[in-house]
């Protein structure tokens, strides 16, 4: 759709209103445009339909509203960070870094003070939220290598912290268990330069107890699972977390969402960066192992029943690595020093009071340490005045990200303190939301109207008033001589606020609300609604002693952070350490001080879902969120006036199409040309107000007709601006390329102009030079002819370029001039050297024998034989029929190398006789059918005669001495050529080959001859004749018609006659040699 295209990566600057006429399937960007604002289902559905389409952020007026969407979402790259740099807060769509961006311009115009203030529940990415906020800070702002130092120390505290302060919950991975505001410093320029961190109420509680389903802090099983072999050997560690009881408390040790052995890879990078060296690092780490120790420490009844410490393993672990007496340690963990009227009284402790003392060491010191902590990276950051000493030359930003409201099952003491500060932020909020109110309307000159609201300073009252508040009842309690207890200090209350409207107990409440109140428990209304709080704890938590005798042994440690943790004035101070809550109540009070001296903006994160699903959206869940963090009560003070104001500026250059007289161009003053559009729209005049900057709009029903009649005018004013534009770009195409094309054809006939000319020039020379060196051209070389002999030279290799021979029988060749006559006959035998090498590069083995056998062939037959010349086109086969299997047997190991049938002429009578002729490896067979007839041995053979005629008849001439052979053998084959070409390579007898002319004498048998007598004729005729010899008529030269089917031809590599017969030739007569290398 259009308004999700505009609100990808490409369409940022999407104003509030162009998202109106979308807003029926998205929402609208700004709560304060709703048209049932009061409806808390109205607002809960805005927020489904834009967590529908990924759009996580919305205003209410200048607060931004976030839902947690469980994912990455592709809006926050580096390109999106410089979209929103510099814009005005509503030119762009909702987003953290619009909140950042405007916070940041103020502060840099205005030179005040801001701070960003998020809240929100455990999970709704309120951390995830402030690292955005400082990574964008970190890209945005100006640069240099001191401020790329503070903004890098800015952003690795970040995993520092949460290694210390965060921990696995129910609800969250990485939940902050403490409240932290962090000011950002900036010099003049805009350029971070520094920065400071306090933080709230660490939940310490959480050392060494944790609820079903929760971890520890996460620097415990960072460190188990990241670190080294040799740093555990030396904190006495192992790997195994279930070794360590601090650990185990929750069952959840391990989680697979969490990797910790990446994490403390970070945590590590991030401790080297914000300036802690290797010292300090071994240092810290000690304390974390020496927690984990404390966990392990184990006691036993006397007979007494005073405690003994079991585990002497621990306690020399501890020794080592708190750096205190492991004797004095020992006795300061199962004793108790008390100072009264100047005396010093040692007690021993039962079991109980032991295992309490080793916690409250362990929540001390792991509390302290974490201060420390804190106050190290304050001085990493720290900002030192190099110029102009005194003056201040730096503005501060505030970022506070601190724990929503909390309302669980159980609710205990750190639940009563949190939400003691959500109240004292609501009313902080509601407090400055109607003053910046107010301050609007006062300078734009508009009667400001009195908001009804809910002020929740009666809440605040009863948990922080002197003497009759709920911390001064509860820290007189604690310091009450006599049994004080959780259940002393809840009668107490139920004495001194009996009759507050927001407070209940199970004793001053009706039958009816008894069932859902327990003795021990009190309920506070919240302005977010009920709280129920179990006092059970309270005094315990609020008093956070630990026994001297500790602090002592804590006091003399030889670890330099534990010595600066535990500093020996509180040995001296007899003045009573100040209690966790009113401690609480004295940081939150500095902190509401620093927050009304800046100027403030808000981020709220709400959860979708418990369970980190993308895409999930709880209602029921989304509901409680809505109103524990006030957002209703938010948008109904926003609302309580007008619901849209904007400059005459914007709000004119916006609108304008929309009336005849402000459009295209309104040359007067911003607020005339307003004044003449609204009177156009007919707005009512209880609809709207015109300010001295700004029109005011009292109702959104207003505000989306107008945005829906701009969305009509759209269409109308497109068209006219598309014929416009297409107008006037043909025209400005037109005159373009009317001005190239001039511009081309004067540097074209310019050009050609010079072509011609430079043309023309070189040919009078060359003609010049040409004519001289004709005249010099016998001469011997010369400045004169030189040219004139070039060129013919030249000329001569081009013409022999264009002309070589194709082949080796075309004997072309160019005439060449008398000076190249040598030249010309070398190149030619190079040529003919080239062709014939490029040819015999072809040859594959098979077609190479073909070529070997036709050149045995060319050298037996050529121009002895007439009928050789019809047998050069056709292939040489290694058979020409099939082989009974039982002449194959007879033959045993012999390979038949040939095979054609023959006929076979009888030495008395010349009968005729169809026979088969095998060539194998030693012999010649004749065969009979499946019955070999006759062998020849080669060694036998001692010649074969043939013919010169263009018969098929030959006899082959053996031994008669051989009394296996009765004389010579006649016989006729079709393939006559072939047949004596294969036997007399086989039998090696080439030279042995006798073409005679007219007769041939053979031996018939023991001193027997015969004679075959040849004679040409008009067709082929053999018979005895009367004189006894055998008569041979030969026919016309050709084979048999049977045999010159075209299948038979030569359709291989250069296949035609004349070239294969010449080819033949050349290679008999030349290059013989050459072939037999191949």
């Amino acid at each position: 759709s259009r308004y999700r295209a505009e609100s990808g990566s490409n369409g940022i600057r999407m104003t509030m209103e162009s998202a109106l006429t979308a807003r029926d399937r998205v929402g609208v960007q700004d709560f304060v445009l709703l048209e049932n604002f009061t409806s808390e289902a109205a607002f809960i559905e805005n927020l489904r339909k834009r967590f529908k389409e990924n759009l996580i952020y919305t205003y209410i007026g200048s607060v931004l509203v976030s839902v947690n969407p469980y994912k990455e979402l592709e809006i926050y790259s580096k390109q999106h960070m410089e979209r929103y740099r510099g814009v005005s807060f509503y030119e762009v769509s909702p987003h953290l870094y619009a909140i950042a961006d405007n916070s940041y311009r103020s502060l840099r115009t205005e030179r005040k003070d801001q701070c960003i203030l998020i809240s929100g529940e455990s999970g709704a990415g309120k951390t995830e939220a402030t690292k955005k906020i400082l990574q964008y800070y970190a890209v945005t702002c100006p640069a240099s290598d001191q401020v790329e130092m503070v903004k890098d120390r800015l952003l690795q505290s970040n995993p520092v912290l949460e290694a210390f302060g965060n921990a696995k919950t129910l609800r969250n991975d990485n939940s902050s268990r403490f409240g932290k505001y962090m000011d950002v410093q900036f010099d003049y320029r805009g350029a971070p330069v520094g920065g400071h961190i306090l933080n709230y109420l660490l939940e310490k509680s959480r050392v060494v107890h944790q609820n079903h389903g929760e971890r520890n802090f996460h620097i415990f099983y960072q460190l188990l699972d990241g670190g080294e072999e040799e740093l555990l050997r030396r904190l006495g560690l192992e790997k195994n977390p279930q070794q360590y009881p601090y650990l185990v408390k929750g069952h959840c040790a391990r989680v697979s969402s969490i990797n910790d052995k990446n994490d403390w890879k970070v945590v590590r990078k991030a401790l080297s960066i914000i300036n802690f060296n290797d010292n300090d690092v071994e240092d810290l780490l000690s304390i974390v192992a020496s927690v984990l120790h404390l966990g392990n420490v184990q006691f036993a009844a006397d007979e007494q029943g005073n405690a003994q410490v079991t585990t002497e393993n621990q306690i020399k672990y501890l020794a080592r690595l708190l750096g205190v007496e492991g004797s004095i340690l020992r006795e300061a963990l199962i004793h108790k020093k008390i100072i009264a009227k100047g005396e010093e009284l040692v007690s021993p402790l039962n079991l109980e009071q032991a295992a309490y003392a080793r916690d409250a060491l362990a929540k001390a010191v792991y509390g302290r340490t974490f201060s420390w902590l804190v106050n190290k990276i304050n001085k990493s950051l720290s900002y030192k005045e190099t110029e102009f000493p005194g003056w201040r030359s730096t503005t501060v930003l505030g970022l506070l990200d601190i724990y929503g409201f909390e309302v669980f099952q159980h609710n205990s003491f750190e639940q009563f303190c949190i939400n003691y500060c959500n109240e004292k932020l609501q009313q902080l909020f509601i407090e400055l939301t109607l003053k910046s109110e107010q301050e609007e309307y006062e300078s734009e000159g508009i009667a400001w109207e009195p908001v009804q609201y809910f002020d929740n300073k009666i809440i605040c009252d009863l948990v922080e008033e002197k003497f009759k508040g709920i911390i001064s009842i509860l820290d007189e309690e604690c310091l009450r001589p006599g049994d004080a207890t959780d259940m002393t200090f809840l009668e107490k209350l139920e004495e001194t606020v009996k009759n507050h409207p927001h407070f209940l107990t199970h004793k001053l409440a009706d039958q009816k609300t008894r069932k859902s109140l327990g003795r021990e428990e009190f309920r506070l209304l919240h302005y977010a609604g009920e709280v129920t709080y179990s006092v059970s704890g309270f005094l315990d938590k609020n008093n956070d002693l630990l026994f001297r005798n500790l602090k002592e042994t804590m006091c003399n440690s030889e670890n330099p952070i534990v010595n600066q943790c535990f500093e020996r004035t509180e040995l001296t101070d007899k003045k009573r350490p100040e209690t966790a809550a009113t401690q609480f109540k004295n940081s939150l009070s500095k902190l509401m001080e620093i927050l009304m001296s800046k100027e403030p903006s808000y981020i709220r994160c709400i959860k979708p879902n418990d369970s980190k699903q993308a895409g999930k959206f709880v209602e029921v869940l989304i509901r409680h969120q809505v109103k524990y963090l006030g957002l209703m009560e938010n948008l109904r003070v926003r609302r309580a006036g007008f619901a849209y104001r904007r400059k005459y500026e914007v709000f004119l250059q916006r609108y304008k199409s929309l009336c005849p007289e402000t459009w295209p161009v309104w040359d007067g003053r911003p607020h005339d040309g307003v004044a003449v559009l609204v009177k156009y729209l007919g707005y009512k005049q209880e609809e709207y107000k015109m300010g001295r900057t700004k029109i005011f709009i009292r109702f959104p029903k207003t505000l989306f007709a107008t945005e829906d009649a701009l969305e009509i005018r759209k269409q109308s004013l497109a068209t006219k601006i598309q014929a416009a534009w297409r107008g006037f770009h043909q025209r400005q195409k037109f005159q373009h390329m009317k001005h190239s094309a001039i511009t081309i054809q004067s540097w074209w006939r310019g050009t050609l102009g010079r072509r011609k000319a430079a043309k023309k020039k070189w040919a009078v020379e060359t003609i010049r030079r040409f004519i001289k060196g004709f005249i010099y051209r016998n001469y011997p070389r010369c400045a004169e002819n030189e040219y004139f002999l070039d060129y013919i030279r030249y000329s001569f290799l081009m013409s022999l370029k264009r002309n070589l021979p194709r082949n080796v029988l075309d004997k072309s060749w160019p005439t060449p001039p008398p000076s190249l006559c040598e030249a010309s006959q070398l190149l030619r035998q190079l040529c003919m050297q080239n062709m014939v090498w490029r040819y015999c590069k072809r040859i594959n083995p098979e077609w190479k024998q073909q070529l070997d056998q036709k050149v045995i062939a060319s050298e037996i037959f050529k121009d002895k034989k007439d009928n050789y010349p019809q047998s050069v086109p056709r292939l040489f086969l290694d058979t020409r029929l099939d082989i009974n299997a039982k002449v194959l047997q007879a033959l045993g190991s012999e390979t038949i190398k040939y095979a054609v049938p023959v006929i076979k002429y009888d030495r008395k009578g010349y009968k005729a006789r169809a026979r088969q002729l095998l060539l194998t490896q030693t012999a010649v067979f004749i065969v009979e059918e499946a019955k070999i007839k006759q062998r020849i041995d080669y060694a036998n053979l001692t010649g074969i005669s043939v013919s010169s005629l263009s018969d098929n008849l030959f006899v082959l001439h053996v031994h008669c001495e051989d009394n296996k052979q009765k004389g010579d053998v006649v016989l006729q084959s079709d393939h006559a050529i072939e047949t004596l070409t294969k036997m007399a390579m086989s039998a090696d007898k080439v030279d042995n080959v006798n073409i005679n002319q007219g007769s041939i004498k053979f031996t018939v048998g023991q001193g027997k001859e015969g004679i075959i007598d040849f004679t040409s004729g008009s067709e082929l005729l053999i018979a005895k004749a009367k004189n006894g010899h055998l008569t041979v008529v030969s026919g016309p030269s050709g084979f048999p018609p049977h045999l010159c089917s075209p299948s038979s031809h030569l359709q291989a590599q250069d296949c035609s006659v004349s070239c294969v017969t010449a080819l033949s030739s050349w290679i008999q007569n030349s290059y013989i040699t050459f072939i037999g290398s191949i």
